[in-house]
C-alpha cells in the first residue's frame, strides 16, 4: 500500500475510505487505508472510532454492541475479528455475550456454566485459555545448545535472535517465524521467505564444505537493538497482546515476542565456522 496518512484527509474523505475497507472485510481495514495507524495514535484514532461505531451499529443491542467495541487498545494492535458476519451472530437468539472479566465463571457444571449466580445450558465447551504465542512451543521441546545452554534460560528476559530465524549458541538451529522475525502477517507468503533464507545458508554452507551456521554474537546484538527500535516507534508496546507477549515488569517498553521490523538479510550475514573432518 502507498503512504497516506489520515489526518491528511478530511473526516468525510477518511469516512469514504473506510466504508469502502469495512465493505470488503477482512483487513483490508488495517492495510488498505492509511499507512499510519501504528505510529500516529492521533490517526488510529480516527480508524478506532469507526470500528466502533460500526459495531454499535451492526449489534442490535446496545449493551452488547458496546462491550463488543474495543476501547482498551489502538486498532490492529491486537488482531481485529474484521471478517463478515462475525458481529451479525450476536443478534442471534440463541448467542449470548458474557463479561467474564467481570462475572467470572464460577463452576463448570453437567449442563454448562455458571456465572454471575446463573447457570447457562450449551451443547459443547471450547476453552479458550490463550497460548504462549512464538516463545511456547520453542521451549516445550527443551532446545539446548552449546555447553549445555537451555533456550529458556537464554531467553528468560526475551528472545534474542539474528533476524529472528536464528541465536547466537545454538550452531544450526533454524527457527521458522520465530519471535523477531519479519512475520505474524500473511504467513503462507512469511513462511515462505523464511524458508528461502535458511535454504540459502544450508546451500552456501554446502558450496563452501562447511558444516555449521550460527550468528555472531554482535551480529544477534545488533538486530535486537534494531527491532526494539523499530517496536518503540510503533504503538504496538502499549498493548497487552500475544503479539508482544504479556505486559510486566521486565517486559515493558519492548517488544518481547514478534516483529514489528522487517528485515533486509541475505545468507552472506550469517557467520559459518569450518569444523575439521577426518576421514
Amino acid at each position: 500500500m502507498a503512504e497516506r496518512y489520515a489526518l491528511d484527509y478530511s473526516p468525510e474523505e477518511r469516512e469514504r475510505i473506510y466504508e469502502a475497507a469495512w465493505a470488503k472485510g477482512g483487513f483490508y481495514m488495517g492495510l488498505g487505508t492509511f499507512s499510519d495507524f501504528l505510529v500516529n495514535k492521533e490517526s488510529n484514532d480516527t480508524v478506532s472510532e469507526f470500528v466502533r461505531g460500526k459495531i454499535r451499529e451492526v449489534v442490535k443491542d446496545p449493551a452488547v454492541g458496546e462491550l463488543l467495541a474495543p476501547k482498551d487498545h489502538p486498532f490492529f494492535t491486537k488482531r481485529p475479528p474484521l471478517e463478515n458476519g462475525y458481529y451479525e451472530t450476536f443478534n442471534r437468539d440463541n448467542v449470548t455475550l458474557l463479561d467474564v472479566r467481570n462475572t467470572p465463571i464460577e463452576e463448570i457444571t453437567p449442563r454448562g456454566v455458571r456465572t454471575g449466580g446463573r447457570e447457562y445450558e450449551v451443547d459443547a465447551i471450547v476453552f479458550a485459555t490463550g497460548f504462549d504465542a512464538m516463545t511456547g512451543a520453542l521451549f516445550g521441546m527443551g532446545i539446548t545448545g552449546r555447553d549445555g545452554l537451555k533456550l529458556k534460560d537464554k531467553w528468560e528476559d526475551g528472545p534474542r535472535t539474528y533476524l529472528g530465524l536464528t541465536t547466537h549458541g545454538f550452531p544450526n538451529l533454524f527457527v521458522i517465524t520465530g519471535p523477531q522475525s519479519p512475520s505474524v502477517s500473511n504467513m503462507p507468503v512469511v513462511i515462505e521467505q523464511n524458508v528461502e533464507w535458511i535454504a540459502g545458508v544450508i546451500q552456501y554452507l554446502r558450496a563452501q564444505g562447511l558444516d555449521v551456521a550460527e550468528p555472531a554474537q554482535e551480529a544477534e546484538d545488533k538486530w535486537v537493538e534494531h527491532h526494539d527500535e523499530v517496536a518503540a516507534a510503533t504503538l504496538l508496546l502499549g498493548t497487552d497482546s500475544w503479539w508482544v507477549g504479556p505486559i510486566s515488569p521486565a517486559s515493558r517498553g519492548r517488544c518481547t515476542r514478534t516483529s514489528a521490523a522487517s528485515a533486509r538479510s541475505a545468507p552472506s550475514a550469517a557467520r559459518s565456522r569450518r569444523r575439521a573432518t577426518r576421514g
